[in-house]
């Protein structure tokens, strides 16, 4: 997923979490889900990054890497970026999640 074109707010917004938990009918469920997906974007996101600024790494003199305004172009796009977390909470508010509970679907075929 494109994490650069998301519509996710980039400052903190109050949700309601009761309504958030339709989806599961469990709070704690919501949130660990929410949480999970926003480690694999936090994860992806760093590793995306790294990645880039690999390329600025193999430079000898320490006046070029002070001095390198794509280096801190990269950085300063990666910081304005929506939190791990709220691109996770808009992503399951707009159901684009896929989670399941072994637990619950257990549950189903035993009745």
């Amino acid at each position: 997923m494109d994490y650069k074109k998301t519509n996710a707010p980039v400052t903190t917004v109050t949700r309601d979490m009761i309504a958030m938990a339709d989806q599961t009918g469990n709070v704690y469920e919501t949130v660990c889900i929410i949480g999970k997906r926003a480690n694999q974007i936090s994860s992806d996101l760093k590793k995306e990054l790294e990645k880039k600024l690999q390329e600025f790494a193999s430079t000898d003199n320490l006046e070029e890497v002070s001095e390198n305004r794509e280096q801190i172009e990269i950085s300063k796009f990666y910081e304005k970026l929506p939190k791990p977390s709220l691109i996770a909470t808009q992503e399951y508010l707009e159901h684009k999640l896929y989670f399941s509970n072994p637990l619950k679907e257990k549950e189903r075929l035993d009745d």
